[in-house]
């Protein structure tokens, strides 16, 4: 080792971050077809949410899941999904990462479980959440609870959330209204900021 040190430009503070779970991936798995329609309609979504993260200096993680392949990253899972035909190379599109955001892959359902998202997020002086992704019922769910275990806020905008059966999203964010206190309107239907008054973003 010659003892040189890794430059690190640092984080900037991000009080509200955006999580973006398993937006990219393949889909190809049993139920797939039937997630894929309101998949790619969460993404077009999540893409307008994400410019607007972008807009309001929010700071975006997109969580993924390796699919099982221990020797890739998120470029590749990202590139491999990009490169399909269909709803999933869509939404890899829409979904592109910028270079500004950063990227964990997890190996279960929560993004907080085996992951450095937690340490990320208190580097972050991060406070509340907001996480849209695949499956509402699933890996949203579970990454949800995590958050709320953890103390943050959330919000879990129902419009960039997406389950193979709509009654199985709508039972998924009453539990997360009931039980975790998020909230869980449109992404379309923002407060409005209180004129005079410092935003905070989102």
């Amino acid at each position: 080792m010659s003892g040189a040190r890794i430059r690190d430009a640092g984080l900037r503070p991000s009080t509200t971050v955006l999580v973006l779970v398993d937006f990219i991936n393949p889909l190809d798995f049993e139920g797939a077809d039937a997630l894929a329609p309101a998949a790619l309609d969460a993404a077009r979504a999540g893409a307008a949410l994400r410019r607007r993260a972008a807009r309001d200096g929010v700071q975006v993680i997109y969580a993924n899941d390796n699919y099982g392949v221990w020797r890739s990253d998120f470029k590749a899972v990202w590139a491999r999904c990009r490169a399909q035909r269909g709803a999933a190379g869509q939404i890899a599109r829409l979904l592109k990462p910028q270079p500004s955001d950063l990227t964990i892959l997890k190996p279960r359902h929560s993004a907080f479980y085996s992951t450095p998202l937690e340490l990320l997020l208190r580097q972050l002086r991060c406070r509340k959440l907001v996480i849209a992704g695949l499956a509402t019922d699933n890996c949203v769910l579970f990454t949800a609870m995590d958050a709320y275990l953890h103390g943050y806020s959330l919000w879990v905008p129902e419009d960039c959330t997406a389950a193979e059966r709509d009654d199985a999203k709508t039972s998924a964010l009453a539990h997360m209204r009931r039980v975790l206190k998020a909230r869980t309107h449109a992404s379309t239907a923002l407060r409005k900021r209180a004129q005079g008054a410092r935003a905070a973003p989102m």
